[in-house]
């Protein structure tokens, strides 16, 4: 059975939707394929509805996802943000996507939360309660299907592109349907997407077979870093700063790394731990099985999915924190 999509949205969210000539859309730093599908559809609903949008993004997007259609909408300029903020006036609204917590909005946070309504749509267990109002549903696969929703409630019939976004958004986040956050509704709401035209193997094809030499050389050295615990359960690997200068590749190269490991049978918990920059870790965590990865996120103020969690850690090395997890993780699986 369909589901009626306003009984689950806050009538207040629509209301300041339907209310704002205004709308500025904002997504977490480092944004990964449902964040940023999310971004550009929700963008696309917006102007269908006659809005004016904006979509600040701290970072120019990766080139894994260079090939999401209306890409164009991206802007990582503060100051053409701040004029558009003048330009609105008191006729406003911002939106955060698919952040768990405030801190997610990156460096500008505290310049963003001053503009009110702040509306937050968001799908993580984890969520961390912030804006003016939210709404959150941690049964949906994905922020995609939640943006697919908001066009059903708010009337609003789906472009290609915007079809194109959301499949992208729903396919990252639930591991090309595999993982256990794929529901009936969201298979029904990914058959609707191609029936406006979208092509799974075209998808598929950009992300998954646009692997370059640099990532290829990388990821040769991350698989040599893995090391295997808690009775082959707990897998870890990490890359670090010179691993990224010898091989040519970037940060943004790592993505789907973390899946690798996964795949050995033995394996409960995969974990890749990354050396940024700026001296912090970044450790991202994929689970299978009854281990609960965001409740052991929480402890190191991170958060997620069950199965997919994640947090950051500033002034430990890579095997500080690696112990330190090992830890929590074998007390989890137990």
């Amino acid at each position: 059975m369909k589901e009626n999509p306003e009984r689950i949205i806050p009538e207040r969210l629509l209301a300041e939707i339907h209310g704002a000539t205004n709308i500025v859309l904002l997504t977490h730093s480092h944004p990964d394929g449902d964040a940023l599908g999310s971004l550009f559809a929700f963008a696309d609903i917006l102007e269908t509805l006659g809005k004016k949008v904006l979509c600040f993004l701290e970072e120019p997007v990766s080139h894994h996802y260079d090939f999401l259609p209306d890409i164009q909408r991206a802007n990582t300029s503060l100051q053409t943000f701040r004029q558009f903020v003048i330009d609105a006036g008191a006729d406003i609204l911002m939106v955060g996507l698919d952040c768990g917590d405030d801190d997610r909005l990156g460096k500008s946070k505290a310049e963003f939360l001053k503009i009110e309504p702040f509306l937050v749509i968001d799908h993580h267990r984890s969520h961390r309660t912030f804006g003016t109002i939210s709404w959150v549903d941690p049964c949906r696969s994905s922020t995609g299907e939640m943006i697919y929703e908001l066009a059903q409630a708010l009337n609003v019939p789906i472009s290609y592109n915007c079809a194109y976004n959301l499949y992208v958004a729903i396919c990252t986040d639930t591991g090309s349907f595999r993982y256990e956050c794929t529901t009936p509704r969201t298979m029904h709401i990914a058959a609707d997407l191609l029936d406006k035209g979208v092509r799974p193997e075209e998808v598929g094809s950009h992300l998954y077979d646009k692997y370059s030499v640099e990532r290829l050389k990388l990821m040769e050295m991350v698989l040599a870093t893995i090391n295997l615990c808690a009775q082959n359960q707990i897998a870890f690997m990490h890359v670090s700063g010179k691993m990224l200068k010898e091989s040519g590749a970037t940060i943004q190269d790592v993505e789907g790394f973390v899946d690798l490991p996964r795949s050995l049978h033995s394996v409960k918990v995969a974990v890749l731990l990354k050396e940024t920059s700026n001296g912090v870790v970044a450790v991202s965590m994929r689970a299978k099985g009854q281990c609960d990865v965001a409740a052991v996120a929480k402890g190191f103020d991170g958060g997620g999915h069950r199965n997919a969690a994640g947090f950051r850690c500033q002034g430990k090395t890579i095997q500080q924190v690696q112990q330190e997890l090992q830890d929590a993780l074998s007390r989890a699986l137990l």
